[in-house]
């Protein structure tokens, strides 16, 4: 469905249904759609947020620890209250966290004797003060198949920001929403309300016309189009990994990170185990090293050492295929042209890369959907690059899967059971990330 025509039905079903302040009485979760960004290559999420409820799009970032919005550019609800600073509200949220002082008109962005948080862009590592705030959000039900009436949120908890924060982010969004593993996030502040799991899945779509899905409370079914396949019987699953030590701006001794890590041990190229020193895949005691997921990066990164390996190993494997590297397009150092390639159903037909996890037959395949990316010239024909970017030597984190590799691949995120569940491409399955039903109500 053409985002459009689909942004008109999102936005007609929930005026057509009353809003429940309730946790229904039967087990329920959350659906909401996920667009793609072709300029920054970038995903968002859409929620209502506000009374009365506006829809409103979020940066999707998996591994922050708060929601924050956008207040310089009128910031409108009858229902938006700040956190008091004597409050255990406040006192839950972080350690000492400074009291607001604002000397202009009370505004969503200026209160005195408010809580005040750190709002972090994850892509630019920028920063600011703003001011904690509660405010009615909702979000649209699902039994893993079809799109339901949606339920309201009330006291959703998040931060104002100023707009200078939404710098390096996709035009058309007016904040961030939080998957991390906080007990803030957006995941686990529906978790909490209306005591469904502490579980959420991300299908990211590949095309910035139809969205992708996020479905949050449930760790099944996933009902995808055309042939209605439960994509939870493909999970795959390893256990997720706490990096003892925060990676934000601002960090407080002692607290873990909110990222998501696994427990990647080896890499292989068609088959065959890279060399690769497998330290760089442990997190050690002060926070370096190992595997993450993340949404802020559009391409996975790779400590330099490892990246050099996968390279070259798949130079190698791919002149068997008769394939000979060309000219390369920044920030890619392997490219071929496009001519020489064949197209399966799971993208240009090259070797595979398997992320190993846990045990030699855990593995998620990366197929050439995920592993390539066609770059179109003016002069010289099209190419396809190898979509893995060098991180440099000593990175913070060895490994971080960016937002390229996970595109039409089931990503379940199972707090719950710690542990991450992923279908490797879905492609494979006859359907993609865009088939969610949103058209259907039950």
């Amino acid at each position: 469905m053409p985002f459009h025509s689909f942004f008109t039905f999102f936005f007609f079903i929930f005026f057509l249904y009353p809003f429940s302040i309730q946790s229904p009485a039967h087990a329920i979760s959350f659906v909401s759609p996920i667009q793609k960004d072709n300029a920054t290559l970038f995903f968002s999420f859409t929620v209502y947020l506000k009374t009365p409820l506006q829809p409103t799009r979020l940066h999707l970032d998996v591994g922050a620890s708060f929601s924050w919005v956008d207040c310089d550019a009128g910031y409108n609800s009858t229902t938006y209250q700040h956190i008091p600073c004597a409050s255990l509200l406040c006192d839950s949220l972080g350690h000492n966290l400074p009291c607001s002082v604002c000397f202009n008109a009370p505004s969503p962005s200026c209160a005195n004797d408010s809580c005040s948080l750190f709002p972090e862009n994850s892509v630019t590592r920028k920063i600011a003060l703003s001011p904690g705030l509660t405010d009615s959000l909702a979000l649209p039900t699902s039994d893993g198949s079809t799109q339901g009436p949606p339920i309201l949120l009330p006291g959703y908890i998040f931060s104002c920001s100023p707009r200078s924060l939404l710098e390096g982010l996709a035009n058309n969004v007016t904040g961030l929403a939080a998957f991390g593993r906080s007990n803030y996030s957006l995941p686990a502040q529906v978790s909490n309300t209306f005591s469904v799991p502490r579980c959420f899945a991300l299908c990211l779509p590949g095309s910035p016309s139809d969205p992708g899905v996020a479905l949050i409370g449930s760790v099944g079914p996933y009902y995808f189009s055309p042939q209605k396949t439960d994509l939870s019987k493909s999970l795959v699953y390893t256990p997720l990994v706490l990096n003892p030590v925060g990676s934000t701006v601002v960090t407080y001794a002692g607290e873990p990170s909110d990222e998501y890590y696994i427990n990647m041990t080896s890499i292989n190229v068609n088959g065959k185990p890279i060399q690769i020193n497998s330290s760089l895949l442990a997190v050690d005691e002060n926070g370096s090293g190992g595997t993450k997921i993340s949404t802020a990066v559009p391409y996975t990164v790779l400590e330099s050492s490892i990246y050099n390996a996968l390279t070259k190993a798949f130079v190698n494997e791919s002149s068997a295929l008769n394939l000979t590297v060309t000219d390369t397009v920044k920030p890619f150092g392997v490219c071929y042209s496009a001519a020489d390639i064949t197209v399966t159903r799971v993208g240009p037909g090259v070797p595979t890369v398997d992320f190993v996890m846990h045990s030699d037959n855990v593995f998620w395949r990366v197929f050439g959907s995920n592993s390539m990316v066609r770059i179109t010239r003016d002069a010289g024909g099209d190419v396809w690059c190898l979509g893995f970017v060098d991180g440099g030597v000593n990175p913070r984190t060895s490994v971080v899967i960016g937002g390229h590799q996970m595109v039409d691949n089931l990503l379940q995120f199972d707090l719950d059971n710690s542990r991450l569940g992923f279908t490797s491409s879905v492609l494979l399955k006859g359907t993609t990330c865009s088939n969610f039903n949103f058209a259907s109500t039950r």
